[in-house]
């Protein structure tokens, strides 16, 4: 499959990639890489609108300054483009995140994410900082969401770590594929891969909900979320910046939702929040 790169130019950096990357993963972009001087985003050829990207708010909006190119890729070895730019991760010497053909390591819990172009494989921070809170936090025996699943990574840890069942929700096709083959991968039997959004959601109780996506998704489905959600429940967000957190916590505060605690790394932040209803 042929892919468009958009290499995207962007000030301030912090505030339009954040506005950038929502958009345009609305309009059927797959994946993401930040850079010192914006974004890059791809989509597949045949999905691609310049229309579409003139249309966008941040592309409009005086308050941004936005320059693009738009580079064609054909076709090629992902495997190899894998290989040559994305090295195994390890999170606190206890999870190796790591393509097949990557030497095995000596740790806990061994993930192995088949290399396609869907978001979480603990290179970004906001993955790495999730994979953290759910070392650090119980999960025997819990009944799972992770909403925004990408790889399915997270999915696939909290598994590993005793969780009673998963389910793994991502709008994206390619990102669906891609975590069914990676939850068969590491032979894991009680992760519910499905394609969609919040819809999913209805009548749906879960005993902890891991999103990791973007401030604005987080903003418009925390209602959805907390439906879901039991009093002492616990909710780990991520995909967003320390100046959202305010924003997040009113928003959470609607529907019985208390903050916690948060991380940050790269100016990035994962944050937990909690029922008290």
């Amino acid at each position: 499959m042929e892919y468009i790169e958009l290499d995207c130019t962007v000030e301030p950096v912090a505030i339009a990639n954040e506005i950038l990357m929502a958009e345009l993963a609305e309009i059927g972009y797959e994946s993401f890489e930040e850079t010192e001087l914006g974004l890059k985003a791809y989509i597949q050829k045949p999905n691609f609108s310049q229309e579409a990207i003139d249309s966008l708010y941040v592309v409009q909006a005086d308050a941004f300054t936005i320059d693009y190119k738009v580079n064609y890729i054909e076709d090629q070895n992902w495997n190899a483009v894998w290989e040559e730019n994305y090295p195994p991760v390890i999170i606190e010497d206890r999870v190796s995140i790591r393509a097949p053909f990557h030497k095995a390591f000596d740790v806990e819990y061994e993930i192995i994410i088949e290399p396609k172009m869907s978001f979480g494989t603990a290179h970004h921070p906001t993955t790495a900082q999730m994979i953290k809170l759910i070392l650090k936090n119980e999960m025997q025996g819990l009944n799972i969401l992770d909403m925004g699943s990408g790889t399915a990574v997270l999915a696939i840890l909290a598994s590993m770590r005793g969780a009673m069942h998963v389910d793994a929700i991502d709008n994206d096709e390619w990102a669906y594929n891609n975590a069914l083959e990676n939850v068969e991968r590491n032979n894991i039997s009680n992760v519910d891969v499905k394609l969609g959004d919040a819809k999913l959601l209805d009548k749906k109780s879960y005993d902890l909900v891991i999103a990791n996506i973007n401030r604005n998704i987080l903003l418009n489905d925390i209602k959805h979320y907390a439906k879901c959600m039991k009093k002492e429940n616990l909710l780990f967000l991520s995909g967003f910046y320390e100046s959202d957190i305010e924003k997040l916590s009113n928003e959470a505060s609607k529907y019985g939702l208390e903050y916690q605690y948060h991380g940050v790394d790269n100016e990035w932040v994962a944050g937990v929040w909690k029922m008290i209803k």
